[in-house]
């Protein structure tokens, strides 16, 4: 196979590929209210309000920001399969005792949600209490 034709088997692969629409995307924003702080990947935050937008479609990863950008965060997360699709969107922590992190966000009428990675903050957590599900509303917007 000569040159030209591995470039053109390589290019059409790459643009069949990216015509592959991701599941489990953010479009817009989605925002919810924080009665209690909670740590998303390594990072604490605050109780209050947050917005979370998916800076770039093709990559697993989220930016979670406080309504007046004074605290935000990156994180990475998988997509995962819920049996049924959720009939609102929502934000979901464990918590152990009284530290909540970030852990799950479904998103209304999809079967895929987004499940944060663990960090080494949960996992020690993990290690020393069971973890309680809490979850709350959020809302898709811009």
């Amino acid at each position: 196979m000569n040159t030209f034709q591995k470039l053109t088997v390589l290019m059409s692969m790459l643009f069949l590929f990216s015509a592959i629409p991701t599941m489990a995307q953010i479009d817009n924003m989605v925002t919810f209210e924080a009665p209690f702080a909670f740590y998303a990947g390594n990072a604490k935050m605050p109780a209050g309000s947050y917005r979370m937008t998916q800076p770039d479609d093709n990559a697993e990863l989220l930016l979670i920001e406080s309504a007046n950008g004074s605290h935000s965060v990156f994180v990475e997360y998988v997509p995962v399969e819920s049996g049924t699709a959720p009939a609102q969107t929502e934000i979901t922590f464990n918590k152990y005792a009284k530290t909540a992190f970030l852990n799950r966000i479904s998103l209304e009428g999809q079967h895929l949600g987004m499940q944060l990675l663990t960090s080494k903050a949960e996992q020690n957590a993990a290690k020393a209490a069971a973890a309680e599900k809490q979850s709350l509303s959020a809302k898709i917007g811009r």
